[in-house]
């Protein structure tokens, strides 16, 4: 099958409703957790992308069963201390940060020294950041070039709690924390600049020792020692973050209307929902709910008619991080100048994001000012492609989310489009590619 996808007409108006997979980061939460729990959980509709089945081959190394059939995931837990450490034991995050700095958490334990191990692309985001606080905890690291993948954790039996201020807004180093403190006898207190609050709704839902303190900036978390976890029956929600390629896709596409079912719409998740009503593009939420902590809702957009520029406020880059890809195509159709700052995150992610945005833009002939953690859009509502204007995007560490970004950027600007690697979706989204083609019909 070619790893090769070839793109030579933009979409036609479409009238759809659509489900997207289930959310990653809840995908790979409910493994983490559920291996750490007395007794069996079950999932349905989660993701069955590479990253979380990178999540239960972890867990199964670790001496936890697991059973997959089509709709349902059951993993057998064996209480907080269940796992085996076997000697010489390696375990692959593949392309997953969020296991691969999560699970550093679980094992600040281990009798045993554990290795960790990624793909390529992970293997060049630093990992210092979850090594540095989980050594205050009393385990031991040791990493490539002190900062990167593979490394080998060492244990400890000695653990101590910390206090740590978490000043990245990285939910991946604050969920590892959470984690290392489960197995740490007296209280740890993290100070954390606003992220993704998913580890910390499930700590609540789950009834654990957990105290959460919102302020302004910053969430001041406290955790004791854990005794045990209860098992956890999840349906998980449809992810926000592929359904943003859909949003954007259907703003951008004219005279198109579009309902995105049971999406998890988590406040510290939506960053990009606030970002483009700003914009003007409408979207609406429906049949609201709250599940097991987390809100959730059916999302209406429709094709957006006049597009206005931002100044995008700071704070919000936190709830976007993963979607400023798509959002920097709907800058691109703006009327006027649009500014993104404090960006650098983009860059500690599968692919240097902030370089790939500018590449994707000027293929698209849009004017930008970037730097290392900015980007300035000169927007052009009349944003059109030559029917033969060439572009080939390659050689982007097969970030999945660079993929999904050229191919919505060649449906809705049109031009000839060959976008190799087409197998990097596989970590997120397999279907991705399927869903598109449904809403061409």
């Amino acid at each position: 099958m070619s790893k090769i996808i070839s793109v030579n007409h933009k979409i036609k108006k479409f009238k759809k409703i659509i489900t997207v997979p289930g959310d990653k980061s809840l995908s790979i939460r409910w493994v983490l957790f559920s291996s750490l729990a007395k007794g069996t959980s079950k999932a349905k509709n989660l993701l069955m992308s590479e990253d979380v089945l990178a999540a239960i081959e972890a867990v199964k190394k670790l001496g936890i069963k697991v059973i997959i059939k089509k709709k349902e995931c059951k993993i057998y837990g064996k209480g907080i201390d269940g796992y085996k450490y076997k000697k010489n034991l390696t375990i692959d995050a593949q392309n997953s940060g969020t296991l691969g700095r999560l699970i550093l958490g679980l094992l600040v334990n281990s009798p045993e020294p554990i290795n960790l191990i990624g793909d390529k692309s992970l293997s060049k985001r630093d990992f210092k950041r979850v090594s540095d606080p989980l050594s205050k905890f009393g385990a031991k690291f040791k990493l490539r070039s002190n900062n990167f993948l593979p490394l080998k954790i060492y244990g400890s039996s000695k653990l101590k709690p910390i206090k740590y201020n978490e000043n990245k807004g990285s939910a991946q180093c604050k969920s590892s924390i959470i984690f290392a403190a489960m197995r740490t006898d007296g209280t740890t207190t993290i100070k954390a600049k606003k992220s993704r609050n998913h580890t910390e709704l499930l700590c609540k839902h789950l009834k654990l020792p957990i105290s959460i303190k919102n302020n302004k900036n910053f969430d001041e978390i406290k955790i004791e020692k854990v005794k045990k976890i209860n098992s956890l029956n999840y349906d998980i929600p449809s992810d926000i973050s592929s359904s943003a390629f859909f949003i954007v896709l259907t703003a951008l596409s004219n005279n198109s209307e579009l309902v995105i079912r049971n999406v998890n719409i988590n406040p510290s998740r939506i960053g990009i929902i606030t970002i483009l009503k700003k914009m003007g593009v409408r979207i609406i939420f429906k049949n609201q709910k709250t599940y097991k902590g987390e809100k959730k809702a059916d999302i209406k957009v429709v094709s957006a008619k006049n597009i206005k520029a931002i100044n995008c406020p700071p704070e919000l880059n936190s709830g976007a991080i993963d979607e400023f890809l798509v959002i920097f195509l709907v800058a691109a159709k703006a009327k006027g100048v649009s500014y993104f700052s404090n960006l650098g995150e983009l860059n500690q992610k599968e692919s240097p994001r902030l370089k790939w945005a500018d590449k994707i833009l000027s293929n698209l002939g849009v004017k930008t000012i970037t730097t290392n953690d900015s980007i300035k859009i000169y927007g052009n509502p009349d944003l059109n492609l030559d029917f033969d204007k060439k572009i080939t995007i390659k050689n982007y560490l097969k970030d999945h989310r660079v993929f999904m970004t050229s191919l919505i950027a060649a449906l809705s600007f049109g031009g000839k489009w060959t976008i190799h690697d087409k197998d990097s979706i596989n970590t997120s989204f397999p279907n991705f590619i399927k869903i598109i083609e449904d809403l061409k019909k």
